[in-house]
């Protein structure tokens, strides 16, 4: 056990009997300028599991993110991704990032169908020329999630629901053993909801494992296998059950059962300030696509 982990902070909870390690967060750690976003932050997640990822805004949960994927480097901690660091990761196609529909330009000049298809650009090459294989798998992802017959507008052309699946079926098609979605359920249409949710469901009985960032609590024990109570650190890794009783809950958004003040902070710390945090959050928004090649995903 780590000594130095903080009071009431969980060790990571560890992939149930028979599963393997898909993503390992180990004490990860991330500073914007003064503003703290992630502390000593650790979680373990078996292959074939969708966990959620619940907290409120500016809870770090997007820089959570982006630390798996690698786009940022904590200050201290390690992150491994079926035993490779992000960077080594990404480069193989193991890890897929559906990401905020804020974070899109949908006013770029692409189609749906090519939306899908960067999803295979880390098996091309510096040609980034699909092969028929590559094809076949964007054309299987567009069917999954109903797309198809709008597979050549342009992508800013389709619903907030529409776009998201389109997002979804690009992590598809990539084939990616770990997925992280962030607020995929946020401003779409239940059609799609449900349609999402079941791609989901079938994409982990099929091994792959599913982070999802959301605010839908009430969808969480029907999507998740298990749950991620972030403020900053890790709260609690357990059930969605467990995670969603209203003194769990309190911990994260700030309040008791009783109607207290809850401070979830270290003695010797300032108070969380999750706003702060969600600013820094967005401006540093646009380096998610310059990931740090050179991150091993150790922080020494």
């Amino acid at each position: 056990m780590n000594s130095s982990r903080h009071p009431h902070q969980p060790a990571a909870h560890p992939p149930g009997p028979g599963a393997s390690t898909a993503l390992e967060v180990r004490n990860v750690t991330v500073r914007y300028g003064s503003v703290l976003a992630l502390d000593e932050a650790s979680a373990v997640i078996g292959r074939g599991r969708i966990c959620g990822l619940v907290g409120m805004n500016g809870a770090g949960k997007s820089t959570l993110f982006k630390s798996i994927v690698g786009s940022l480097k904590p200050q201290s901690g390690s992150v491994r991704i079926a035993g490779l660091p992000p960077a080594k990761a990404r480069r193989a196609g193991l890890i897929g990032y559906v990401p905020q529909a804020e974070t899109v330009d949908w006013d770029f000049p692409i189609t749906v169908r090519e939306v899908v298809g960067t999803g295979r650009y880390g098996r091309t090459g510096i040609t980034r020329r699909l092969t028929r294989t590559d094809q076949d798998a964007v054309e299987a992802a567009l069917a999954r999630v109903e797309l198809s017959e709008l597979a050549g507008r342009q992508i800013g052309q389709l619903s907030g629901g529409q776009r998201k699946r389109a997002f979804v079926a690009r992590g598809l098609a990539q084939g990616a053993s770990v997925l992280l979605l962030d607020e995929p359920f946020a401003g779409v249409d239940k059609r799609s909801e449900q349609m999402i949710s079941t791609v989901l469901r079938e994409a982990a009985d099929s091994g792959t494992t599913i982070v999802v960032s959301t605010h839908d609590l009430h969808a969480l024990p029907d999507l998740a296998d298990e749950a991620i109570l972030l403020m900053r650190r890790v709260l609690l890794h357990d059930s969605p059950a467990e995670v969603l009783r209203p003194q769990n809950l309190a911990l994260a958004f700030g309040l008791d059962p009783l109607g207290r003040p809850t401070d979830t902070r270290r003695a010797d710390e300032a108070p969380a300030d999750g706003g702060a945090v969600a600013e820094a959050e967005a401006a540093a928004a646009g380096d998610a696509a310059a990931a740090d090649e050179n991150w091993d995903g150790e922080t020494r």
